[in-house]
C-alpha cells in the first residue's frame, strides 16, 4: 500500500489487488484465479483435484494449535482446511502432509499405496500394518513381527498413522521422494527443507496464462501441531496468496525461509 498524505487525510491510496472470496467453503471456491490467468486442468479423482477442491472452515477461522490454544500468529493464513488436529500434539509440518496423501489414497480405494520410510529408510505400509505386522526399533535397525490380529478399519488406520509421525518426517521423505524441477511442479508437490527440524509446504493450486506462467498456492502444517492453513505471501502481495518459483530464487513464506526452490512429489 502506497499513500501520500497531506494535513493528515490519505490523497492517494493504491491497493493490492482482493483475490480472497470470503464465502467460498473450498480452496477453489476460497481463492479467486488472477486476470490472464485460468486453473490448470487436472483428471477427475485426481490428488490434484482432491486438494483444489478441499474443504475449508468458515473465513476468518483461527490457527488452533493441539491443545486447543490458539497458535500465536493468526495473520499468516487466508484460509483453513478441514484436516483434524489429534490432541496427541504429533501431527506435525511433514505429518499432515501425509495424512492428506494417505486419506486421499484411503478414500479413492487405493489403500495398498499408503506407506511411507521410516527416517532409518525402512518402509513401513498401511497393508503390512493391517495385517497386524508392527515394527520393532533398536537404534537404526528396524524389523518387522505380526504380534496383532488383521485389523482393516479406519480407527486402525489412524493408529498406523501415529506410528508413521513418529518414525518419519521432512528428511524421511526428501530421502525418499522424487526431486522435481520449478518448471515441472503441479499441485501436490511440496517445498521442502529437509533436517532435524526442517519444514515442508504443499502445493494446493495451480493457474496459468497463456504463455505459460505460473502461480500457485501454498499450504503447511507447523510445529506445534495445528490446522493446516492457506499461506498469504507477504513478498508479493500483488499477487497473495498466489506464489510465483524461480529454481535461483530462495522462497520466502509467513513462517519460514526456504534458501532454495527445492521440491518433492508423493509417489
Amino acid at each position: 500500500m502506497v499513500t501520500n498524505h497531506v494535513k493528515g487525510v490519505v490523497t492517494n491510496m493504491v491497493v493490492d489487488p482482493n483475490y480472497i472470496n470470503a464465502v467460498g467453503d473450498s480452496v477453489s471456491t476460497r481463492v479467486l484465479v488472477p486476470e490472464g490467468f485460468s486453473r490448470v486442468k487436472y483428471k477427475e479423482n485426481s490428488f490434484q483435484e482432491y486438494l483444489r477442491n478441499y474443504k475449508l472452515k468458515p473465513y476468518g477461522s483461527k490457527i488452533i494449535n493441539y491443545d486447543n490454544s490458539e497458535y500465536f500468529a493468526q495473520d499468516w493464513h487466508d484460509a483453513i482446511l478441514e484436516v483434524p488436529v489429534p490432541a496427541n500434539g504429533l501431527q506435525q509440518c511433514a505429518d499432515a502432509l501425509m495424512r492428506m496423501r494417505s486419506e486421499y489414497l484411503w478414500e479413492h480405494n487405493r489403500k495398498d499405496k499408503i506407506g511411507f520410510n521410516f527416517t532409518s529408510g525402512h518402509y513401513c505400509s498401511w497393508k503390512k500394518y493391517a495385517e497386524g505386522y508392527r515394527p520393532k526399533i533398536k537404534g537404526n535397525k528396524v524389523t518387522f513381527h505380526k504380534t496383532a490380529s488383521p485389523d482393516n478399519s479406519k480407527r486402525n488406520f489412524y493408529k498406523y498413522l501415529n506410528l508413521i509421525y513418529t518414525y518419519a518426517g521432512t528428511s524421511s521423505m526428501f530421502s525418499e521422494l522424487k526431486k522435481v524441477s520449478v518448471k515441472d511442479l503441479r499441485i501436490g508437490d511440496m517445498l521442502v527443507k529437509p533436517g532435524f527440524p526442517g519444514h515442508i509446504e504443499i502445493i494446493i493450486d495451480e493457474v496459468v496464462n497463456n504463455t505459460g506462467d505460473k502461480m500457485f498456492l501454498l499450504a503447511q502444517g507447523n510445529t506445534p501441531a495445528q490446522n493446516v492453513c492457506l499461506l498469504k505471501n507477504f513478498e508479493d502481495t500483488s499477487i497473495s496468496p498466489w506464489y510465483k518459483f524461480d529454481e535461483t530464487q530462495p522462497v520466502y513464506t509467513p513462517s519460514y525461509y526456504f534458501d532454495k526452490a527445492l521440491f518433492i512429489r508423493f509417489k
